[in-house]
């Protein structure tokens, strides 16, 4: 009965829903001739300009003599190299801590410093009592993206002044939630794996004296232990997913969302959100389903000729999800090399070593080789085309036993960091709501009785621009030519 009525309900459904396939489409030419930066973006696929920030800089070009020209990326944070602050850290156990400290305060700790701060995350590393068993435990997720959401949004019951946004109110939940999105992250998967897949249930506490890496490794595996490069590889890539600039998706959502002053859970639970989508945050899982299907249909993963016809096919929406993209390759801003790939490919390779999958690596390897010259031969691009930071994210979280369902948690485990430091500049030196404009394409109707409605149909105009205002238009673009004349 309930199955009939699931059909039943689903049929009428699809009839609603026919009218945005059919009638509530905006005709894509009045995009170019109101010109619309669809996605923010300019024509060049760069960021329109919407704000300022001194929390980090991405760049993938070169300015000479008023002329941009592709180059190697660079990631700064707050002005400092990011590839400076990985290798020459003296606390190369608590990069990421180090890293924290440096978005939130805007320079690098003193060794006195550092170590206060460590001592206020890991006092603030625990949950509220029963909150894992109430909260976590309940109503459990395939998806800790929804589960982090949850769980944040939770915690505002247990603060005592969630709608302070004072910057002392606002730095002491910003430094809450960092120290607590591991513990969340992994004892959501735990509680998950537990119910849903039948397996042991394991809560462990963290420990003090260990960085985050080192706890979400310890806490996640069922006998604590890992090694010393993989606690080192897994802080590596919570510093190059901490931040990367304001006008990325999740960070973007922060800004908007602080800029309604609203409270700190409300903000992160936007951004956790936004970084759930697979164009975002959940990228990295279809470039391993990506490699995958590679591996499944090359027979010879050195032949490069058979990987080149592979991916021309994929090109062509052939094969794999007949999507024509090649997942991982390519990005907003950077143009010759993405500086967190470049990282991250150094420590999968050393990771790739010590697991005995060197050959694997070096599939990696030729396909990001490869998949550029055949975006450059296939696709007309107005830019250089390399591997962006979730082409080897996946593979290295896979050498690290990560399950698939932590993959974007991890992501969100790090850019919180972030997000609490644009949080806190957007309270202190904005102070407009951010609101954007969008332009009605439509017509003005007047009301009708339903009683006088057509029977069975949706009274929408199928031309979305008035022929009054068409004239107006045309009359304004002849203005135009006879002014340049």
């Amino acid at each position: 009965m309930e199955e009939v009525k699931a059909n039943y309900m689903n049929d009428k459904l699809k009839g609603l829903a026919e009218y945005w396939n059919k009638e509530g489409r905006i005709d894509p030419n009045l995009y170019i001739e109101y010109d619309v930066k669809r996605g923010l973006r300019d024509a060049n696929g760069q960021g329109v300009l919407t704000g300022l920030t001194e929390i980090s800089d991405v760049n993938g070009y070169e300015t000479v003599n008023g002329r941009k020209y592709p180059a190697d990326g660079r990631l700064y944070y707050q002005g400092y190299n990011v590839k400076d602050l990985i290798n020459n850290t003296e606390n190369p156990k608590f990069a990421f801590e180090e890293v924290t400290y440096l978005l939130l305060f805007g320079s690098l700790p003193t060794k006195g410093q550092f170590q206060e701060f460590l001592e206020i995350l890991s006092h603030y590393r625990e949950l509220p009592d029963n909150f894992v068993r109430e909260v976590i435990m309940q109503s459990t997720s395939a998806n800790m993206m929804n589960m982090l959401q949850k769980s944040v949004l939770t915690l505002y019951s247990y603060d005592a002044e969630p709608d302070n946004i004072s910057l002392l109110n606002v730095l002491d939940q910003s430094l809450r939630l960092i120290a607590q999105m591991p513990l969340i992250s992994v004892y959501g998967y735990q509680a998950y794996r537990h119910y849903h897949k039948r397996e042991h249930l394991i809560i462990r506490y963290p420990l003090p004296e260990l960085s985050t890496a080192e706890n979400i490794l310890r806490l996640l595996r069922n006998n604590g232990e890992y090694t010393e490069l993989e606690a080192k590889v897994l802080d590596v890539a919570l510093v190059i997913h901490a931040e990367h600039g304001g006008g990325n998706n999740s960070t973007f959502s922060t800004h908007v969302v602080s800029s309604t002053g609203t409270d700190t859970y409300s903000a992160v639970a936007a951004s956790l959100g936004s970084l759930k989508g697979p164009k975002h945050g959940g990228a990295n899982l279809k470039v391993q389903e990506m490699f995958q299907d590679i591996k499944t249909h090359i027979k010879d993963w050195s032949d490069e000729k058979e990987i080149r016809s592979y991916l021309d096919a994929m090109l062509d929406k052939k094969v794999f999800d007949h999507s024509g993209l090649i997942y991982g390759m390519g990005h907003a801003v950077y143009t010759l090399s993405d500086p967190r790939a470049v990282i991250l490919k150094k420590y999968a390779k050393a990771l790739a070593q010590e697991k005995g999958r060197e050959e694997e690596f070096a599939l990696y390897e030729r396909v990001e080789k490869i998949a550029a010259q055949a975006l450059a031969a296939k696709r007309q691009l107005p830019k250089p085309v390399c591997a962006n930071v979730d082409f080897y994210s996946g593979f290295v979280y896979t050498m690290l036993r990560l399950p698939q369902e932590l993959f974007t948690a991890i992501f969100a485990i790090a850019r919180i960091s972030g997000w609490c430091a644009h949080r806190m500049e957007e309270l202190t030196s904005a102070s407009k709501i951010i609101r954007p404009a969008y332009k009605y394409v439509g017509h003005h109707r007047v009301y009708e009785k339903m009683s006088l409605r057509t029977n069975g149909q949706i009274p929408v105009s199928v031309n979305p621009v008035p022929e009054e205002k068409k004239e107006e238009q045309s009359e304004e673009k002849e203005d135009k030519k006879e002014e340049k004349k």
